[in-house]
């Protein structure tokens, strides 16, 4: 049913956590491919030992090129983006196959809900040394969000068919951050237009510590001057700031309520317009040059 990706760079107590709930979890006929940068610690070994599929680099390919890499190995009709420092909740596959079946089609983009750092604020450890597993089993039913609009990013699911057709993630923004609501952007300019997220599909999530890793080894750092780098990169791709796509195309966190609509253009949407195209403007002097590959 779903190819489960997971990128990971030197990652391997938080990676087995997360592989060990995939195991332990699921109910269908999934699959997990793990992309794994530089491979310093024990996680290629414990790959090659559970016999689970993954491709490699020597370098730190950063999140995106890692999730393209290991959609190429992909067997499956659905594609899974998951953190490796991610635990998968049960039976959350039957969730996801349930609410893909009710939909009848693979215009989408569905999301879970995450527990601890997250959408549900609650405490079963804050690292891989203090994780109480069978307390969160034992409760996390009880702990809910609701189904919203947009999305969380990862751990996120869309079909093979429409990862191609966009190309899967835009490597320019390594090492990771910017990368979902670029993603969300292209999805919304092939017609997709329903972006759910699951209460039911939940993971608990240790922290970003992916992500942190991932700019802990990148040397260009992903914050530079006015905003982020991946900030101005979307900026100058789509001529919008991500902070406006998620307000008023995304609409997130709002209750789901149906596909999404185009925008409504009152007082308001005009005025972060405005926003948006003189913090454009302000980076084509400041960088004489409208393309985003070469922000530095």
């Amino acid at each position: 049913m779903f190819s489960i990706l997971i990128p990971t760079l030197n990652n391997f107590k938080y990676l087995e956590i997360c592989i060990n709930s995939i195991l332990k979890n699921s109910n269908l006929n999934n699959e997990i491919i793990v992309h794994v940068s530089e491979g310093k610690d024990e996680t290629l070994f414990f790959l090659k030992n559970k016999k689970i599929n993954f491709s490699y680099t020597k370098y730190n390919s950063g999140i995106c090129e890692g999730l393209n890499r290991a959609a190429e190995l992909s067997s499956k009709n659905y594609l899974l983006y998951s953190h490796d420092d991610f635990y998968f909740c049960p039976n959350w596959d039957v969730i996801l196959k349930n609410e893909i079946n009710s939909i009848g089609h693979d215009q989408f983009y569905l999301s879970g809900t995450m527990m601890y750092k997250g959408q549900i604020k609650c405490y079963y450890g804050n690292n891989y040394k203090n994780f109480n597993e069978i307390k969160l089993l034992e409760n996390y039913k009880n702990h809910n969000y609701y189904n919203f609009q947009g999305s969380t990013w990862a751990p996120s699911v869309v079909s093979k068919k429409v990862w191609n057709k966009v190309n899967g993630l835009s490597e320019e923004y390594f090492p990771g951050s910017g990368s979902d609501p670029d993603f969300n952007m292209k999805l919304w300019r092939q017609g997709v237009r329903i972006f759910k997220g699951i209460n039911n599909f939940k993971v608990y999530h240790f922290g970003s510590k992916v992500l942190r890793n991932y700019k802990k080894n990148n040397i260009n750092k992903s914050y530079i001057g006015h905003g982020s780098k991946s900030g101005k990169i979307f900026l100058l791709k789509w001529g919008i700031s991500i902070k406006f796509f998620k307000k008023y195309y995304m609409r997130s966190n709002s209750i789901y309520n149906g596909k999404l609509t185009m925008p409504r253009k009152n007082f308001f949407y005009y005025i972060d317009l405005v926003k948006c195209k003189l913090n454009l403007l302000y980076l084509h002097i400041v960088y004489k040059n409208n393309e985003y590959g070469k922000i530095k």
